[in-house]
């Protein structure tokens, strides 16, 4: 339902004793503290009405909505329009369960002050803002449109990135790349990195506003008749290993969803908007499988973190779980940590496969699951092998990685659908050699490069930029992100 009272929409909202006040077009008493002048909108008064004639025949009112700014000045509003005459308590609960709710009703608490203060002044200084800011929307662009703290922000981001794509200026190189072997192994690439000691120029030695390679950059600028006279000149020439590197390193599961990574992992692997990211998030919220989807922490409950390791146990077995409990902290310096992360609900995790969802509900069923399993698995352990091979004056890189044991990556690889495929595309297999071997070249080719402008946002990398800079509040960006498209 939302709010049931709020500052005037229009003209004809204002009550009739306040229309001549010089600050009744805002509904914010601007010389008197700023009052807000508070309405119940035409659309809610029988919603008002339905909740005054429920409560005559009532002997408690308990206030149970979400548990975060708005949540609480709903609670807070509702007090002051049904004026209740029986005791008031107020109930929070973040998953549709049995145990949920019944662990709510027996822990309720009274309204926050606070919380309901941080709300009523972020609604005041938009009104503020939006209500002066418009008009001059109105004049020079098109009437009707509103200018929001957010979007307007956000229309600044993209107008910045398209005016630096605008700047770009291209520049232009080439390098070598050969297929080399061993014997009878197949057949791996490696990069031309240096000719007589000077590093051959790549993409990030360009300047991007001349095109041009940066002043002080002491590299190998190729144009294609010298990078065709380098590969005929070492065609032929032997290829040697110089040197081998092994690494090995760790690395540690994502931490489970907020609402901004959710909507960035939804758009990455389902393609998503952010708000059908959030429409079907509420619906799986409402028919009780997962957690409030509106939430900027990433901690999870003792329950969630016994419920994912019990999961991590059965489907994967005890080698798949981590040694201890794995909790996550909250980076973001303005987050609201009432809510846990988004997770499947309940004591124990549904396998998608035992649900009766559909299509959409069920993919994002599927991602949150396995993300949330995840954060429970044992770490990845990878080994990056680097190869120098000498050819003449020139040096050549080849890279590799091995997956020793995938941890985490059987449940869960960020950005890829396919966990299985994206374990196997993550490996390049480099074949046995040692300092000394010769290699066989198969083929080298001299190959052009341009240098790219900066990306345009997609949802997704527009969603990460609005949390990093702390612009507006993650449970917004739907909307905002819509407007904007609008």
């Amino acid at each position: 339902m939302g709010h049931v009272r709020d500052l005037p929409k229009s003209a004809k909202e204002i009550p009739a004793k306040e229309k001549k006040e010089k600050w009744a077009q805002i509904g914010v008493i601007t010389d008197a503290d700023f009052e807000p002048l508070y309405i119940v909108p035409a659309d809610k008064k029988k919603v008002v009405k339905t909740l005054k004639d429920a409560l005559k025949g009532a002997d408690e009112l308990i206030l149970a909505t979400d548990e975060d700014r708005e949540g609480e000045s709903i609670s807070w509003h509702l007090l002051q329009v049904l004026k209740p005459k029986v005791p008031t308590k107020r109930m929070v609960f973040h998953e549709f369960t049995k145990e949920a709710i019944q662990a709510a009703l027996s822990n309720c608490r009274t309204i926050d002050d606070k919380l309901v203060h941080a709300q009523e002044t972020r609604r005041i200084l938009d009104r503020l803002v939006g209500y002066t800011v418009s008009p001059l929307l109105w004049k020079k662009i098109a009437f009707g449109l509103s200018a929001g703290r957010v979007q307007s922000v956000s229309v600044r981001l993209l107008v910045e990135r398209e005016r630096a794509r605008r700047a770009f200026r291209r520049g232009s190189y080439w390098d070598l790349k050969a297929a080399l072997l061993k014997g009878k192994s197949n057949p791996f690439d490696a990069k031309l990195v240096s000719v007589g000691g000077t590093r051959v120029a790549n993409g990030s030695d360009f300047d991007e506003s001349t095109g041009k390679v940066k002043v002080g950059r002491n590299v190998l600028l190729l144009n294609e008749d010298e990078a065709t006279v380098l590969r005929t000149r070492l065609e032929s020439s032997a290829w040697t290993v110089s040197s081998l590197d092994a690494r090995p390193n760790t690395r540690k599961p994502a931490p489970p969803f907020t609402t901004t990574t959710l909507q960035q992992e939804a758009n990455r692997k389902l393609g998503l908007s952010a708000r059908d990211t959030m429409r079907t998030a509420q619906g799986l919220y409402e028919k009780g499988f997962i957690t409030y989807m509106r939430t900027d922490s990433t901690s999870l409950s003792k329950q969630a973190i016994a419920a994912a390791r019990s999961c991590v146990e059965n489907k994967y077995g005890k080698d798949y779980l981590s040694p201890k409990p794995r909790q996550f902290s909250t980076k973001s310096k303005g987050a609201q940590e009432a809510h846990e992360a988004i997770r499947p609900s309940g004591e124990v995790f549904r396998t998608p496969q035992d649900t009766p969802l559909k299509e959409r509900e069920l993919k994002l069923y599927d991602l949150i699951w396995k993300r949330t399993v995840a954060t429970q698995m044992a770490e990845a352990r990878q080994t990056n092998i680097t190869m120098q091979i000498e050819v003449d004056d020139a040096i050549f890189k080849a890279t590799g990685k091995r997956i020793d044991f995938p941890g985490f990556f059987r449940a869960y690889v960020e950005g890829s659908d396919n966990p299985d495929a994206a374990i196997e595309n993550q490996e390049v297999v480099l074949p046995a050699v040692k300092k000394g071997d010769a290699l066989d070249c198969a083929g080298l080719d001299a190959i052009g490069h341009e240098t790219q402008p900066p990306a345009r946002y997609t949802e997704a990398s527009l969603v990460k930029t609005l949390e990093k800079e702390g612009i507006g509040r993650p449970s917004t960006y739907a909307t905002v992100i819509s407007t904007v498209v609008a």
